[in-house]
């Protein structure tokens, strides 16, 4: 006889913030179940006075055993379902044109896909898998995949903790390189073994205001990756870009965007080191520096760490600004709240004793949505010192 539905209940607290709307049970929000569930099961959640509440996947192991997929009225969970989520994803993105290839498609727990994000670089479709709950449903969504946003190519890939998966190109095997273009600029993307998903997309609006403040001016990419933000820099009529990462093959990367790219000329230097020690010891100086560092903080304990590591990276930074330079510093830390770094970042610029104004805050891009609180992970903020 198979087992009857995992019914779930939870403390009132929690009641109410699913009934929010906010996608994540922790642990300890979990008061009862009718049966042990195994990773990946359909769990349904009953209220108080029994009443069905949602529906989401379960995972005991996680510290965030339910991921709620739906709630409020029930509904029939199946292919079809799906397919109706996918479409509205694809949607949502409807007004990117041909000058920009490459988004994000669905972006995780935000659009109600727990543990999963597409994103598209031209004709393929890396699929990057950080929950259990969709192994068993691969052969489903890799065909409702196929079917909305109808790719060439399609590269699955995961996160660590299912390393026993299988990653690479599903069906037809394309390039493990390819090149998409983004505001009419072109990229490459390594699709099967780069970080993330092959680009960090999630930064294009910000690397087009990059591109409003760079004319005539020197500009210093820190921690600068793939060059997404000098290419632009270059394109806006950057007087230099210094690329500073610790990685070679970061710096290679972005010495190929450029060549991607013939029409934006610029001088261009390239320097490999530590980014925090290098932007301590040396003494140029520039007028726009872009401080962009990996996450700094992917824990609640550090955040303390994190915030102390900012402060100092861009303080250097506002140290090695021209008078009338601009600093564009962000965050992908989601432990380190919006309102914190940017009440950080005004607090350096008042320390500077410099004259200083700002031009203007940044969050997610479209495509990029943050569904609930914890999704909030980017922001960024420009300031101008004299």
């Amino acid at each position: 006889m198979a087992n009857p539905s995992l019914k779930i209940r939870l403390f009132p607290r929690a009641e109410t913030t699913v009934r929010a709307g906010h996608p994540w049970v922790f642990a300890e929000s979990v008061k009862s179940t009718n049966r042990p569930g195994e990773p990946g099961e359909l769990a349904v959640v009953y209220d108080r006075r029994d009443r069905f509440l949602a529906v989401g996947f379960w995972d005991p192991e996680s510290p965030i055993p339910l991921r709620i997929i739906h709630s409020g009225a029930p509904e029939k969970i199946d292919r079809g379902w799906w397919l109706d989520r996918a479409r509205a994803c694809r949607d949502r993105r409807s007004g990117f044109g041909p000058d920009t290839t490459g988004y994000r498609c669905i972006n995780g727990d935000s659009e109600g896909f727990p543990g999963l994000v597409a994103d598209r670089y031209d004709d393929t479709l890396v699929v990057k898998l950080y929950s259990a709950a969709w192994v068993s449903r691969w052969a489903e969504i890799e065909s409702i995949l196929r079917e909305v946003f109808e790719p060439r190519y399609l590269v699955r890939r995961v996160a660590r903790n299912l390393a026993d998966l299988d990653e690479g190109f599903v069906g037809q095997a394309g390039q493990e390189v390819v090149v998409f273009s983004e505001n009419g600029l072109r990229f490459e993307a390594a699709v099967r073994h780069g970080q993330k998903t092959g680009f960090f997309l999630d930064q294009r609006d910000n690397r087009a205001r990059v591109e409003q403040l760079a004319e005539g001016r020197d500009v210093l990419n820190v921690f600068s990756f793939s060059g997404g933000f000098s290419v632009y820099a270059a394109r806006g009529g950057a007087s230099s870009v210094t690329d500073l990462d610790i990685s070679a093959h970061a710096l290679e990367s972005a010495g190929r965007n450029f060549e991607l790219n013939p029409e934006v000329s610029v001088k261009r230097e390239a320097v490999q080191a530590d980014a925090f020690a290098w932007m301590a010891e040396t003494t140029g100086r520039w007028d726009l520096i872009v401080t962009d560092p990996p996450s700094l903080a992917k824990r609640e304990r550090e955040k303390a760490g994190a915030l102390k590591a900012y402060r100092k990276l861009n303080a250097d930074a506002i140290r090695h600004l021209r008078p009338g330079g601009v600093l564009v510093a962000a965050s992908c830390s989601a432990h380190v709240r919006a309102a914190e770094f940017l009440a950080l970042m005004r607090e350096e610029a008042r320390r500077s004793g410099r004259p200083w104004r700002e031009l203007w805050t940044s969050g997610h891009a479209a495509d990029h949505p943050p569904g609930f609180a914890e999704a909030e992970y980017l922001k960024a903020i420009a300031i101008e010192l004299g």
